[in-house]
């Protein structure tokens, strides 16, 4: 592959940073060349559902610890754009939240809106527990 980003980003357990990671997604959705959509559309989705998985995993996976540290992992091919958030919390179900603002209620302000965000920006969404911690994948695909 000739044309592949790789990033890798720890930043402390800390909201504080989150502009940080928005500023980056804007400037890497500006440096895809396999890309053929709207960049700035683009951009505002990775800085969107970055912004939602750094929060819940500084909040509800780490606890707010803020001797914890949240990993981001960029990785851009020809054919897709992956994020990663690994975080070391003791996890959750992604299967247990399928509901939709439509059909939630009020239940979806307590839990699942980041997530419902997410897998409407992006093409897939999975989370997992791996050594250590927990990862939550998303892809955008370039069609």
């Amino acid at each position: 592959m000739k044309n592949q980003i790789q990033l890798q980003i720890k930043v402390p357990n800390q909201t504080r940073y989150l502009s940080l990671i928005g500023r980056i997604s804007e400037e890497l959705a500006a440096q895809l060349q396999n890309y053929s959509g709207d960049r700035e559309a683009l951009a505002n989705h990775i800085n969107v559902v970055l912004t939602e998985a750094l929060v819940n995993a500084i909040r509800h996976a780490n606890a707010d610890n803020p001797d914890e540290e949240v990993e981001i992992r960029i990785s851009v091919t020809d054919e897709e754009l992956l994020l990663q958030v690994v975080d070391h919390g003791s996890g959750f179900d992604l299967a247990g939240i399928t509901h939709s603002p439509a059909t939630a209620g009020d239940d979806l302000e307590d839990h699942g809106r980041g997530l419902y965000i997410m897998r409407s920006l992006m093409d897939s969404v999975e989370y997992r527990q791996i050594e250590g911690g927990n990862i939550l994948e998303m892809r955008k695909r370039f069609h």
